[in-house]
């Protein structure tokens, strides 16, 4: 298999600045501290609770991770007189920890508000509910900390089904994958393609900031596929499900013939379908990639043809009263 890939990459750190800014206008976190402490870097994709550490028991602490103030968080720190709630506290910021997040439209205490201009950490707030806010942030988290791989190819959804083309460079698949878009289907990425881990057994493509849905034609030139196609002809990511990789027939070649062995590649160490696709003149590789497609979801609700056609043959062969000679029952009337 022919994939140009680079190195898999992964982030060790963001900013909180980088953080703010990211989920200010999607998730609605709102500063209400003084601006500081923006360039501190958040090092753990988790978000902490950090209620046994109001508590008094830090040894376990995970402390460079975003820290979340629920409603459990402030109802413990209200209900301790001054002194004790600025011990509390201050147990917790000298710490030094990346920022603070209160849920739930909970009010930071005069103490907080303190303790963030003396340490430097900033507080952010949110009106969602602590377990949505966890949700959200973590989803985000999990994002920016997830490893990541680029690959040359194109990458289309086809049917719901996300389809990679491979192969070595001038072999056609930017060719085919505007003929997906032709036929209906919508352009992920072409060219360079990000892969990204998601969880466990899940990839999502999607293309770079800078290329996006621009396509190179060769003869014709660069190509923008969205203004050309219209919004319904892109997506801007899909969970990857299927690789094809796109080669020229070579007689040397065995190619697959009854499907019954199912081949995978392993990305990340998460394997999926691959299908090796030979190139001659006259092929619609085109049709047969909406086939791919089709029989992939035939396979995911239980359907496998191949091994449907091995059972009859087998059940065939199998009968005792079997006739030597070949039959052909005609329909009542089917004289067309």
């Amino acid at each position: 298999m022919d994939i140009n890939s680079k190195s898999i990459i992964k982030n060790s750190n963001i900013t909180v600045k980088f953080f703010y800014e990211n989920t200010r206008d999607r998730f609605g976190l709102k500063l209400i501290s003084e601006e500081v402490g923006f360039e501190r870097e958040i090092l753990d994709q988790n978000l902490h609770r950090p209620g046994l550490a109001l508590a008094g028991f830090v040894e376990l602490f995970s402390s460079k991770r975003v820290q979340l103030f629920g409603n459990t968080e402030m109802r413990f720190i209200e209900q301790l007189d001054d002194n004790k709630k600025l011990h509390s506290l201050e147990r917790l910021f000298k710490f030094d920890i990346p920022c603070l997040v209160i849920s739930n439209g909970n009010s930071p205490t005069k103490e907080m508000l303190h303790l963030s201009e003396k340490y430097k950490i900033p507080i952010f707030m949110t009106d969602a509910p602590t377990t949505k806010t966890i949700y959200l942030l973590s989803d985000f988290l999990d994002d920016q900390f997830a490893p990541r791989l680029s690959m040359h190819g194109s990458f289309v959804d086809v049917y719901g089904v996300g389809m990679l083309f491979v192969g070595k460079s001038g072999v056609g698949k930017s060719e085919v994958a505007l003929d997906l878009v032709e036929r209906g289907h919508r352009l992920v990425a072409d060219d360079v393609v990000i892969i990204t881990k998601k969880g466990e057994g899940i990839l999502m493509g999607a293309g770079t900031d800078l290329v996006k849905h621009f396509m190179e034609v060769r003869g014709i030139g660069i190509i923008d596929v969205r203004s050309m196609f219209g919004v319904r002809a892109i997506r801007f990511q899909k969970r990857l499900e299927v690789v094809i990789d796109l080669e020229i027939w070579d007689m040397d070649t065995e190619y697959t013939r009854t499907g019954l062995d199912d081949s995978t590649q392993d990305i990340m160490g998460i394997k999926i379908p691959y299908v090796k696709l030979p190139i001659v003149p006259g092929k619609n590789i085109t049709v047969i990639s909406e086939i791919i497609a089709l029989n992939y979801l035939l396979k995911h609700y239980g359907y496998d043809a191949p091994k449907v056609f091995r059972d009859k043959l087998s059940a065939k062969i199998k009968e005792k009263n079997r006739t030597t000679k070949r039959t052909i029952d005609y329909f009542e009337h089917d004289f067309e």
